[in-house]
């Protein structure tokens, strides 16, 4: 059976170490091209990168590419130029999150105005005319420029040329995934009638591979990593992976703004292809179907609103469903990491990732 336990402080402390050291990689970084560009014309817009990426977030990204690396050789060091490849992996990160705010017209990202508002305010503020035309283009070139940063971190990480050669096809490809799962959640995004089955094949895209598969594998390969190591990766991250975007699903409609940074009607208003919502609508009486017909996708809907939805979500069902399979996801991944030919104290670390994935509430 799959371990419910709460992780434990010292497994905390090894992952607080590897973010610190990532955090001090990226942060490195951009205070080098604060001091290069800071003091230039477009000062706002760098500044306004360098604020987004530091302001905040898991760093998980580049946490399991340190762990990929872990799990592929005895050593627990961690060489500068895989800490900097990890941190390249959370400027990529941090485009598409700009630009992913943008598709959907968030409002607050990590508890703070989104990166379109927040240029929109500062044009306005400056006297500025159509602020909030000027807000997403300028979002949209901050997006590019985190993308920008990540390849020339990337490039300069002091890699050996068989590591860069390893890592290049699997950046290429996870960026591919990534571009391909915003599509599906860009043109279901609205669509009642999407389904569990298209939910599912964004959760894989969005976050499962990129999130989770991709990360680890480009640490593995860094070390050296063969075709079976990477599918034994591959086995843990995708179920997994596909927990953390269910409870993020349910977090989008029951979470609390002070912990998850983000508004729990925004998901609603969207009609954002949630397996939470698909599963609703799948066991839904026919009144209980025309009621989040009528309500889910309404951009003004209110608290009130969303207290009926999430009503409806819980008497379907599919709050139970969704929480059955984030646990069948979990023990399929513990599974996998227990057959997996990795170092103990990656299995260890994965493990208690796994657990967050679980119980997290943010």
């Amino acid at each position: 059976m799959a371990s419910t336990a709460v992780p434990s402080a010292a497994q905390e402390t090894d992952l607080d170490t590897v973010r610190s050291r990532i955090e001090e990689a990226l942060t490195d970084f951009l205070d080098a091209r604060m001091r290069t560009l800071g003091q230039a014309p477009h000062h706002q817009l760098v500044r306004c990168v360098r604020e987004f990426v530091t302001r905040g977030g898991k760093r998980l990204r580049p946490v399991l590419s340190v762990l990929g690396w872990q799990a592929a050789q005895p050593r627990r060091d961690m060489p500068m130029p895989v800490l900097k490849t990890a941190a390249a992996l959370e400027l990529f990160h941090a485009f598409a999150l700009i630009h992913d705010d943008v598709m959907d017209d968030s409002a607050m990202r990590r508890g703070h105005p989104s990166v379109h508002r927040t240029m929109a305010l500062h044009h306005a503020a400056a006297g500025g005319p159509a602020p909030g035309r000027v807000g997403i283009g300028a979002a949209i070139l901050a997006g590019d420029l985190a993308l920008a940063w990540s390849d020339e971190l990337l490039h300069t990480a002091g890699l050996r040329p068989a590591q860069l050669t390893a890592v290049l096809p699997l950046i290429d490809v996870m960026r591919t995934e990534i571009v391909c799962g915003q599509y599906l959640d860009l043109t279901a995004t609205g669509r009642p009638d999407a389904g569990v089955e298209v939910a599912l094949q964004v959760a894989r895209y969005k976050t499962a591979k990129y999130t989770f598969e991709r990360p680890l594998h480009v640490g593995a390969a860094l070390a050296g990593a063969g075709e079976e190591l990477q599918s034994a990766l591959s086995a843990y991250a995708l179920p997994v992976g596909e927990s953390f975007q269910l409870r993020d699903d349910l977090l989008g409609v029951f979470g609390d703004l002070r912990q998850t940074g983000k508004s729990v009607l925004e998901d609603l208003r969207d009609a954002k292809p949630t397996v939470l919502l698909a599963t609703a609508r799948e066991r839904a009486t026919t009144r209980q179907r025309a009621l989040l017909d009528h309500l889910v996708g309404q951009r003004g809907l209110d608290e009130e609103g969303a207290t009926r939805v999430r009503r409806i979500l819980v008497e379907t069902g599919a709050v139970n469903a969704v929480e059955a399979m984030i646990a069948e996801c979990h023990q399929q991944s513990l599974q996998a990491l227990d057959a997996a030919p990795i170092t103990p104290h990656a299995r260890t670390a994965l493990h208690h990732l796994a657990d967050t994935a679980l119980w997290r509430s943010t």
